[in-house]
C-alpha cells in the first residue's frame, strides 16, 4: 500500500483539553492541525449536515418529538429569554450527542475551540502547558510540557485535578473544566491536586503564560552520544527533526537516545517520518484497523533512512502515548534499538478530524492501530526492554535522571 501522508491524529484528543488550556499539544492532546485540519472538509453547517440523519431516523420510526418539545418549552417559558441563542443551542445538542458515546477521544468543538486547538498544535499557545486526559472519570495530567508553567509549578504525570479554583472538577463537564483552567496571560489558576502516596489534596498555583513549544531538541552527551528529544508530533516536527539529524551526522555520532518521555502524541504520519529515519527497507511502521476491515491498511516507512545503523535507545515513560508508542513499538518489534524506561501510557485508538464550514470540528475515533508484530497496546502500553524507574521527587525537584544516565551508559558500552 502506498505510503501517502496519513489522515490520522493519534494524540490525546483530550489532550485537546490540555491544549486548549494552554497545554502544549495531548496530547491529551490531549496533541498541529495545519493543513490536516481539513481532512474531511464539508461545505455545510453542522445543523445542515445532520438533517439527513434526522430524516433517516424519522423514516425508521424513531420518535424525535421529545427534542422538539423541550426546545419549544425553552423558547416559550425559559426565564432569561436573551440567552436562548439558536447557534449555541445547536452546538450544545451536538456536544451532548457526541458525549453520549462516552469516548474521551471523540469530541465536538465549536469554532472558537477548534481554532484554539489548531493554534496549540502549531506550537504556540497560552495557558499552563500540560496535557490532560480523562481516566476513570477523573481529570488527569498526562504530562506537563517541558519548561512550561505547569512543569515549573510542580505538576506531574498522573496527578488528578480535584478542584479548579475551589470548584470540584468531577462535577464539571470537560468543557467547563477546560474553560476554568484556560485564561489570559498573567492571570493565575489554583489547582487542587490528588497525588499518589500523598495523604491529602494540596494546592498548586500556576500563572498562565504564552508558551512556544520546541518540537525537537538536541543535546550532546560525552562520548559522541546524542539525545534527540521529541516533545510533540506536530507540523513543525519533521522540519526540526531533519535539521537536528543533519547536525548529528556532521559529528560522527557513536549512539543516539530518542527521548519520547512526556510526549502525548500527535499526527500519525509524523511517527512514520521519524521511523523512516531509522528503519531500512520496506518495513511496516503500523497497521490501522477500521470498523470495515476492507478499509484497514498497513503503513510502511519510506526506506531511505539516514540513521539506519546508529546504535539507538528509545526512552519512554507513563507520559509517552499514542504516536510515541507507535515509534517505540515499531523500533522494538523490528529489533532496531532498545526501548528503555517505564511502561508507556497505552493509547492505540486513532482519530480523524472533520471540519465544517462554520469553523466547528468533530474529532472521532475511527480505528485502532497495531504494532508491526500485531500487538494492541491499548490500556496496556509498551513494556520497555530494559526497565529503569525514577524517583519522582528526585527527578522533578533535583533533576536526577537515572533513565538518561542508564541510556548513556548502555550506548557507551557498545
Amino acid at each position: 500500500m502506498k505510503n501517502s501522508k496519513s489522515k490520522y491524529l493519534t494524540g490525546f484528543i483530550v489532550a485537546i483539553f490540555a491544549f486548549l488550556f494552554g497545554w502544549q499539544s495531548a496530547n491529551i492532546y490531549i496533541s498541529n492541525f495545519g493543513p490536516r485540519m481539513d481532512l474531511a472538509n464539508t461545505t455545510v453547517s453542522p445543523a445542515t449536515a445532520f438533517t439527513p440523519i434526522i430524516e433517516s431516523l424519522m423514516s425508521e420510526g424513531i420518535d424525535l418529538s421529545l427534542f422538539w418539545r423541550v426546545r419549544q418549552t425553552l423558547d416559550d417559558r425559559y426565564l432569561n429569554e436573551e440567552v436562548l441563542d439558536d447557534e449555541e443551542m445547536i452546538y450544545g445538542s451536538v456536544k451532548g450527542m457526541v458525549s453520549a458515546l462516552d469516548d474521551p477521544y471523540t469530541v465536538f468543538l465549536p469554532p472558537k475551540e477548534t481554532k484554539e486547538f489548531k493554534d496549540s498544535l502549531n506550537g504556540s499557545l497560552e495557558g499552563i502547558g500540560a496535557e490532560l486526559t480523562i481516566k476513570d472519570y477523573n481529570l488527569v495530567i498526562v504530562s506537563p510540557l517541558k519548561d512550561s508553567p505547569a512543569e515549573k509549578a510542580g505538576l506531574r504525570p498522573n496527578d488528578i485535578i480535584y478542584k479548579i479554583d475551589g470548584n470540584i472538577a468531577s462535577e464539571m463537564t470537560l468543557y467547563e473544566a477546560v474553560t476554568s483552567i484556560r485564561g489570559e496571560v498573567g492571570t493565575q489558576v489554583t489547582l487542587t491536586i490528588i497525588r499518589e502516596n500523598i495523604e491529602k489534596p494540596f494546592d498548586i498555583i500556576i500563572t498562565r503564560k504564552h508558551i512556544d513549544i520546541e518540537s525537537v531538541s538536541l543535546e550532546e552527551k560525552p562520548g559522541s552520544i546524542f539525545v534527540l528529544s521529541v516533545n510533540q508530533f506536530s507540523d513543525d516536527t519533521k522540519t526540526e527533526l531533519i535539521e537536528n539529524i543533519s547536525k548529528i551526522l556532521l559529528k560522527e555520532p557513536k549512539g543516539l537516545i530518542l527521548d519520547l518521555r512526556f510526549n502525548g502524541g500527535g499526527y500519525l504520519d509524523i511517527a512514520v517520518d521519524i521511523l523512516s529515519e531509522f528503519l531500512a527497507g520496506k518495513k511496516e511502521a503500523v497497521t490501522i484497523k477500521k470498523r470495515d476491515e476492507r478499509d484497514s491498511e498497513k503503513i510502511f516507512v519510506y526506506g531511505t533512512p539516514r540513521l539506519p545503523d546508529l546504535p539507538l535507545v528509545v526512552l519512554i515513560n507513563g507520559g509517552s502515548a499514542s504516536a510515541s508508542e507507535i515509534v517505540a513499538g515499531a523500533i522494538q518489534d523490528h529489533g532496531r534499538g532498545v526501548v528503555m524506561g517505564e511502561q508507556s501510557f497505552g493509547k492505540s485508538t486513532v482519530q480523524e478530524v472533520e471540519t465544517y464550514s462554520d469553523g466547528s470540528s468533530l474529532r472521532l475515533t475511527v480505528a485502532e492501530w497495531f504494532t508491526p508484530a500485531g500487538r494492541s497496546i491499548h490500556e496496556v502500553g509498551i513494556s520497555p526492554d530494559i526497565i529503569v524507574e525514577i524517583d519522582e521527587e528526585k527527578y522533578f525537584v533535583d533533576g536526577y535522571d537515572p533513565q538518561m544516565d542508564r541510556a548513556v551508559q548502555y550506548l557507551s558500552s557498545l
